[in-house]
């Protein structure tokens, strides 16, 4: 089969990078996700990477810290897994560049869409971390904003503990209701949470195609890339 879309955003959540385990890293898992993620690009696909530092940080549930130095501290979080995956990319012979929404030149470069996209039209992995560099955007927004920068054709939010969209949570309710498609007005009238509303609207607006997955089995990377029906579609009106 040939993959379906040409240049891609793959969000990863940091609890995808955590495995079994709710904090840190798993390198099992990590090697895993490395793996499909070289198998992507070996079809030719220009990948894409926005990663989320949850196994490290949530800023917006922090409580007592004060939400700017919170959300400061999940961007941190977001770096030390772009490292990671970059790390395990390249033992596998990925050529990876990291950039970075903040100023940590020591580490990572800085983000610019000109230097993103070269890097991708040269075939190598773009890992895009710290969100956006500002509190109160979540790296959902960070996707869907790079998605319309780097002019990807989709995004694909791998997702733990479920394998796509449903009308209520599957882990707690037996007859939940898997959605197979939705437009994202669909998903802003119902309430679903399924990425924050600046995220949807920005999409949206962007006329960019957004796909749940289940990431627990890496091999679904792939296999939405080369467009098996699996997860939930969601398109414009």
């Amino acid at each position: 089969m040939d993959p379906i879309f040409k240049r891609i955003i793959l969000k990863v959540s940091g609890e995808a990078l955590a495995g079994n385990g709710k904090n840190g890293i798993d390198i099992n898992t990590v090697k895993k996700i490395a793996e499909e993620i070289k198998k992507v690009q070996e079809l030719g696909v220009q990948v894409s990477i926005v990663v989320g530092g949850g196994n490290f940080w949530r800023g917006r549930t922090a409580g007592y810290i004060e939400r700017t130095t919170s959300d400061h501290m999940g961007m941190l979080g977001t770096v030390m897994n772009g490292l990671a995956l970059r790390d395990t990319l390249e033992k596998i012979g990925v050529e990876t560049r990291i950039q970075s929404a903040i100023d940590v030149k020591q580490v990572v470069e800085p983000y610019t869409k000109i230097k993103a996209i070269e890097y991708l039209e040269e075939g190598q992995v773009v890992i895009f971390v710290a969100g956006l560099g500002n509190p109160y955007f979540s790296t959902d927004t960070a996707a869907a904003l790079r998605a319309a920068e780097i002019d990807a054709e989709v995004i694909l939010s791998g997702k733990t503990g479920v394998d796509g969209v449903y009308d209520a949570d599957p882990n707690i309710v037996d007859n939940a209701i898997k959605f197979e498609n939705l437009t994202y007005m669909e998903i802003l009238n119902k309430g679903l949470e399924i990425m924050d509303s600046t995220a949807t609207s920005l999409s949206m607006e962007n006329n960019i195609p957004l796909i749940i997955f289940g990431i627990d089995n890496p091999r679904n990377i792939v296999d939405v890339v080369l467009g098996k029906e699996i997860g939930t579609t969601i398109k414009g009106d």
